[in-house]
């Protein structure tokens, strides 16, 4: 963890340095208060430790965030388009309104975060945690949620144009959404929406109403 002498931001500590250099010359440029925001696209911050920083706004865009922990993060609106968030623990993370289309999510971790309002398209989601998440009012567009934990989550007017599988959980996912979704299974690939889509999630433990497109 970088030492600086006066006043310290607690919004601004890195808890674990990734190992390219020109990422930690950026960071440190960010922890001394040099720069307004974090502008961090396209760099390789694998492994940082960034929990409980303020990050709103930051230029993260095709940023490589693998197994980043990133616990009770502030992203409000952060660029996070084509990131690849890995196995990255986003546990707690306010998500609100950022922009994460073709971003990588596979093995990530955001339970109990809020991604309210959040964009996602062509995102891949396979094998990711939103255990207890909140997605109100989110947009979700051919997104792979394929294998997913989506326990507890909540939704309202969320757009949920998703591939599901059954692997994918659902139990206790509640709230209103938006269709239609894909559903892969033994049969194949077929599409749901309305009345046959609550019905399919329902029927997995879901509470969810199908609102009309």
């Amino acid at each position: 963890m970088i030492e600086l002498s006066g006043i310290r931001n607690e919004g601004r500590v890195v808890g674990n340095w990734p190992a390219d250099a020109e990422a930690v010359a950026v960071l440190r440029d960010w922890v001394a208060e040099s720069v307004d925001l974090l502008d961090a696209a396209g760099l390789d911050l694998s492994h940082v430790d960034l929990s409980h920083a303020d990050l709103a706004n930051s230029l993260l865009t095709e940023t490589a965030l693998r197994a980043a922990r990133l616990v009770r993060a502030d992203l409000y609106r952060a660029h996070l388009e084509g990131a690849n968030l890995n196995e990255a623990d986003l546990s707690g993370a306010s998500l609100v309104k950022a922009e994460l289309d073709h971003a990588s999510l596979r093995g990530a971790v955001l339970n109990g975060a809020d991604l309210g309002s959040v964009e996602m398209y062509g995102v891949d989601g396979r094998g990711a945690s939103f255990r207890q998440a909140s997605l109100h009012g989110a947009s979700l567009s051919n997104v792979d949620l394929r294998g997913a934990d989506l326990t507890d989550m909540s939704v309202s007017e969320t757009c949920m144009q998703t591939v599901f599988d059954d692997q994918t959980v659902v139990s206790g996912l509640s709230g209103t959404i938006f269709g239609p979704a894909e559903v892969v299974g033994a049969e194949g690939r077929h599409e749901l929406a309305g009345a046959p889509l609550e019905s399919w999630l329902n029927s997995r433990g879901a509470k969810v109403r199908v609102l009309p497109s």
